[in-house]
């Protein structure tokens, strides 16, 4: 497939690993920013920028107009998708006259717990906390454009992202690092790298599909710690029982702890043709080290 036009509804950690990879194949790429402060970053990358404001883009029609793929990375809200609240009744009567392909990136929160079992796309979904809920309910209301405008719609669904930045040993430098253990308790992951040549090997696709993008070797994050530790020859934090700990735990950190699975990735291998760079977080973690990522 020749290049086209992605325009992404959000630039954050995923979005500018894909719009790197794309316009070094010679990609048109636009996304949106919140802040005046990070256009330069995006021009910086080759992307054009956007500013997203209270009430969207400001001439959206303009924006998007050559657009031929768009892909929303941006968290939903308490009222919605933001990028469909305030662009909807637009991509539904006005859509780009070249658009053909529509992705959103969600969550493996949407299967909620699992006891450790492994996961696949076929699994009912049965979020366990709002920010799953909310996931589910914008997967829909992205199906749902789809279906209006007959562009393919690709869902993809993400475990823990790490790479350059976001890994364990950033935590370790900080100080943040800890080794929880809970019985039983284990988490898939993926590299930024590889999600986003996964989602770059989805573009030409002319239908809709629901994936998991993740790595082959879910693990206990305990381990991922553990692994970094040597990595950097530093002592790892000691072990701390899960639930000596859970008092004193964030939130969302104990929402985290609140669901155990395993992702199957097989789908993504079989439909999209890719398997990962980093096939466990031993391989991503050496590269990062390295600076080879």
């Amino acid at each position: 497939m020749s290049p086209g036009h992605l325009f992404l509804f959000g630039y954050g950690y995923v979005g500018s690993a894909l719009a790197r990879l794309l316009v070094r194949e010679g990609w048109r790429v636009s996304a949106t920013t919140r802040s005046t402060d990070k256009m330069s970053a995006l021009r910086a990358d080759k992307v054009e920028a956007h500013l997203f404001g209270p009430g969207g883009l400001r001439d959206p029609e303009y924006a998007l107009a050559s657009v031929t793929h768009i892909l929303c990375t941006a968290a939903p809200a308490e009222q919605g998708d933001p990028a469909l609240l305030a662009h909807g009744d637009m991509l539904r009567s006005r859509p780009p006259q070249n658009l053909r392909w529509l992705g959103y990136v969600s969550t493996t929160g949407v299967y909620g717990d699992a006891g450790g079992a492994w996961v696949d796309e076929t699994a009912p979904l049965a979020p366990v906390h709002e920010r799953g809920r909310r996931r589910v309910a914008a997967e829909q209301a992205w199906a749902e454009l789809g279906e209006w405008t007959g562009a393919a719609l690709c869902v993809f669904r993400l475990p823990g992202i790490y790479g350059p930045g976001r890994s364990a040993f950033d935590a370790l430098r900080a100080g943040t690092a800890k080794r929880l253990v809970k019985p039983g308790q284990v988490f898939s992951r993926v590299h930024v790298d590889d999600a986003a040549a996964a989602m770059a090997a989805s573009l030409p696709r002319s239908d809709g599909l629901i994936v998991n993008l993740a790595d082959d070797t879910p693990a206990p994050p305990q381990d991922v710690v553990t692994y970094a530790a040597e990595l950097m020859g530093v002592a790892p934090p000691p072990e701390e029982p899960y639930a000596a700990a859970e008092a004193r735990l964030s939130p969302m950190a104990r929402e985290f702890y609140g669901a155990s699975r395993r992702i199957s990735n097989a789908l993504m291998k079989v439909e999209l043709g890719v398997r990962p760079r980093y096939p466990s977080y031993r391989e991503g973690l050496r590269a990062i080290l390295a600076g080879t990522h």
